[in-house]
């Protein structure tokens, strides 16, 4: 399978990228708009910085999902039971206003013939992260991808993240949780499949989130 496979909103998105030049004006514009100076000392060089930082909070884009999940391996010894990686770490950034969304992901999957190296999981999750989101969006992405490339029994995604568009401006309402859900196959179909995940994710150890 190839990306040309997967629907357009699971492909990298790469077209007419203006150049690093173009970026760092662009921060400059942003700097002066907000009443500062972009030539003194302190921020002559936040443009660049800030270029760079967007490298990395928006390198999702410049990686291929299915790339990421076609090496599979078919030697389970007939395991056919449910793979669940739960508290995956996840950052992203809200495309409404291009703050934090930072919270965990829980994904499982009942495998078909073959079966992912679970570091893969993780690293999916933070492929679509890695890209300016709403949560809704992001979960559906993440199950979807791994459902297209894997073609197992059925697929579950839960995320749960605060949104700091609405803990530090807006509303202003920090300790609130957003909890998404995408089930697919056997999880969506079958009650006892999805407790079963559900009880999985539910009985953490973990005090929470902390909204920052």
């Amino acid at each position: 399978m190839t990306t040309a496979t997967l629907p357009a909103e699971l492909r990298p998105h790469l077209k007419d990228r203006p150049t690093r030049d173009e970026a760092e004006a662009a921060v400059r514009t942003l700097l002066r708009w907000a009443g500062d100076d972009p030539d003194r000392e302190g921020l002559v060089g936040t443009p660049e910085r800030v270029v760079r930082a967007y490298e990395e909070f928006f390198e999702g884009y410049e990686q291929d999902p299915v790339e990421i999940l076609q090496r599979t391996f078919e030697e389970t010894d007939g395991y056919d039971e449910m793979v669940v990686l739960r508290d995956i770490r996840l950052e992203s950034h809200c495309e409404h206003h291009m703050v934090p969304i930072i919270g965990k992901a829980h994904v499982a999957y009942l495998p078909g013939r073959r079966v992912v190296g679970i570091s893969k999981l993780a690293r999916i999750v933070e492929v679509f992260a890695k890209r300016l989101q709403i949560q809704e969006k992001l979960t559906s992405q993440i199950a979807n991808a791994i459902n297209e490339v894997l073609q197992p029994k059925g697929v579950a995604v839960v995320i749960e993240a605060a949104h700091q568009c609405m803990t530090t401006r807006g509303v202003r309402k920090p300790g609130v949780t957003m909890v998404t859900s995408r089930m697919l196959g056997e999880f969506r179909d079958n009650p006892a499949t999805r407790r079963e995940f559900m009880s999985l994710i539910q009985g953490q150890h973990g005090d929470g989130l902390s909204n920052v």
